[in-house]
């Protein structure tokens, strides 16, 4: 990929439900507003919560397929499909630049409701390529974090990188009788959200990295790792000189926190 003199933003995204891929509310505007706003890319890098592996992985196919991995939806949202290119040679490009990490190319997963749930609201016409890069299941946060700020480099060649996950995503305590987009969360859920927030604008990234050390609030809100490590990207990659910005900032149905980060 050509360099570019543009340093593209860094997203940590709080994707919430799959029906706000099809769904018109405050989150799902949101993402369209910042796909009118932020300068356009030449390509997406996606670090989803719902793409675990044993070992690191990067979609590495031409066309990457609409992977609906979820149930009990309308049929509506099954019959989305966003066909947005791949790019086998920014896999590549990553592959070769960070042979510590061992990533593999992938043939066979394409793009999780984590990745185009969201980009597809950003960027309707699906002409920008992503690609997604897997999360290990066996590297500890900290190895996670490090593996990240090897993709620091690819802002500058107009790689926009997003982290698609939740700062406080508990299933098992969710107040069902809440809809999923009125703000309400559970006192250790809004305790744990502001916790972490804090610890972002103060760049406290050795405490984020060491979340389970931060209190019983924080462990009810990140009770598995897997939506809260691609946070940890979107910090890994901030420089000095960037400015942070919350948006869609709220907890929905107790235990789930919608809450997303601009790094620019």
């Amino acid at each position: 990929m050509n360099n570019s003199n543009l340093s593209m933003p860094v997203l940590f995204v709080g994707h919430g439900s799959p029906m706000y891929a099809i769904e018109n509310n405050e989150f799902s505007q949101s993402w369209r507003n910042l796909g009118e706003t932020l300068p356009v890319p030449k390509a997406i890098i996606c670090i989803s919560a719902h793409w675990e592996t044993r070992g690191t992985q990067i979609t590495a196919m031409q066309q990457p397929p609409t992977i609906h991995d979820f149930g009990g939806f309308p049929r509506e949202l099954y019959e989305v499909q966003y066909p947005a290119p791949g790019s086998p040679e920014l896999a590549s490009e990553i592959i070769e630049s960070i042979a510590d990490a061992h990533i593999h190319p992938d043939q066979k997963w394409g793009l999780d409701h984590g990745a185009w749930s969201v980009i597809r609201r950003m960027y309707p016409q699906a002409n920008i390529p992503v690609i997604q890069l897997s999360l290990d299941y066996r590297k500890s946060p900290k190895e996670h974090y490090e593996l990240a700020r090897e993709l620091t480099s690819l802002r500058d060649k107009g790689v926009l990188i997003i982290g698609s996950g939740n700062i406080v995503h508990n299933l098992r305590l969710v107040a069902w009788d809440k809809t999923d987009d009125e703000e309400y969360g559970h006192d250790w859920a809004v305790e744990a959200n502001e916790k972490i927030k804090r610890l972002i604008m103060d760049n406290g990234h050795k405490e984020l990295i060491d979340y389970n050390l931060l209190g019983k609030d924080v462990q009810l809100a990140i009770p598995t790792p897997e939506h809260f490590l691609p946070l940890l990207y979107a910090l890994a990659i901030k420089r000095e000189s960037d400015d942070l910005s919350f948006f869609n900032d709220k907890t929905v149905m107790g235990s789930l926190s919608m809450t997303s980060l601009l790094i620019h």
